[in-house]
């Protein structure tokens, strides 16, 4: 526990900041539904979004190197506050488009000198499980975001500034914290070789976890509404595959600490697929079907996040973790930019359960390619 006080700004700020990105990733498919929208249009927005994460990964390095974690921070975070003010003034796809992809931007540059710091401060015995507690931050504030839709509504000014509230406020913590920012990343670019060097199979499961939960979250809300669901039933719905993803987690990180983590990788993956197989087959449009559903879904496939970043710092060396925390942010994002494009497509041609068929094919995939590198090199 001595090992986890310097991180606790770190993880109040981190919590104020996921809050923000939550409400308003929810609240923009919402608000985009009910403007008329066309559902590839929401699927195109959201794609921005990672476009903009993606280049923001490229240059996260640089920037931490060049002004240190904590100013480009607090830049950062006053960026995107701005943003979401601008989706809440002007009502247009466009802008939305523009906001979301300098909003994707700047959020990249918050995770990774968030996520690096973590990393820089805790050794491999403990680093699954650490993430794990970063991980219950992520999803409690994720969680608690859901439910602001239906205490305040859709409509309105209110959630855009609530969310915008958030982000201003995150600058609190890591800003009054202790001095101890981790060192300047390594004088090296940004190169997905050296990631894909140190941890394939960490690289391949980011680009299916980016693929597979970011689909989930941002066209949650749309395949809710599509079923019928009003806007109570939606923020259970969402809240439920986000709750659950605090079950597993530690213990995951746990086992992934004293045994293979490519072993504790395949258990969750093996566990999400099975979870979207039965949100296809079996929950049909009953609201329980489905919100037992994507509790399983929740429980198995938001710890493969954690589990793949534990592997690839593992092998992380002193000034490396931003550059492995931003090409990991980088596939992710890669993954995010493709899933909701390619789901929001789907669903419009097949209808809504096309959703979860397409996360049971990626999560089928990456299965595969685990059990493959596992083989490969068994120890």
């Amino acid at each position: 526990m001595k090992k986890l006080v310097p991180l606790f700004p770190l993880f109040a700020s981190a919590s104020m900041l996921i809050f923000g990105n939550g409400l308003q990733t929810t609240l923009l498919a919402w608000r985009g539904t009910t403007e008329g929208f066309p559902l590839s249009l929401i699927g195109l927005i959201t794609a921005f979004f990672y476009v903009g994460f993606a280049l923001g990964c490229m240059h996260v390095t640089q920037l931490l190197r060049a002004i240190g974690h904590i100013r480009a921070y607090a830049a950062m975070a006053a960026i995107v506050a701005v943003t979401i003010l601008m989706t809440a003034l002007i009502i247009n796809p466009w802008l939305w488009m523009a906001m979301r992809l300098i909003n994707g931007y700047c959020l990249a540059v918050l995770f990774a000198a968030i996520e690096s710091w973590i990393n820089s401060r805790v050794d491999n015995s403990i680093r699954a499980r650490t993430l794990s507690i970063y991980r219950y931050i992520d999803l409690s504030s994720m969680t608690l975001a859901q439910y602001f839709l239906p205490w305040f509504g859709g409509e309105g000014f209110t959630l855009f500034a609530i969310a915008a509230i958030a982000f201003s406020l995150s600058l609190t913590p890591i800003s009054l914290a202790d001095k101890s920012s981790p060192a300047p990343p390594d004088k090296m670019n940004f190169d997905l070789r050296f990631l894909w060097k140190i941890s394939p199979l960490a690289a391949t499961g980011c680009i299916a976890v980016g693929m597979t939960n970011t689909v989930y979250r941002s066209l949650g809300p749309v395949y809710a509404r599509e079923l019928g669901f009003d806007t109570t039933i939606t923020a259970w719905f969402l809240a439920a595959g986000i709750i659950s993803g605090v079950i597993l987690q530690y213990p995951l990180g746990h086992f992934s600490d004293i045994k293979d983590r490519r072993s504790v990788i395949m258990v969750a993956t093996a566990g999400a697929l099975f979870a979207s197989l039965f949100l296809v087959l079996v929950a049909g449009s009953t609201i329980w079907g489905n919100i037992v559903g994507v509790f399983m879904l929740g429980a198995f496939s938001m710890p493969l996040y954690s589990l793949c970043s534990a592997h690839a710092n593992d092998r992380a060396g002193p000034g490396q973790y931003a550059v492995i925390s931003a090409g990991i942010l980088f596939f992710w994002s890669l993954g995010a930019i493709i899933g909701p494009s390619l789901a929001a497509t789907f669903m419009g041609w097949y209808g809504p359960k096309a959703l979860f068929v397409f996360t049971a094919s990626v999560q089928i995939i990456f299965l595969s390619y685990t059990l493959s590198r596992v083989v490969r090199r068994p120890g």
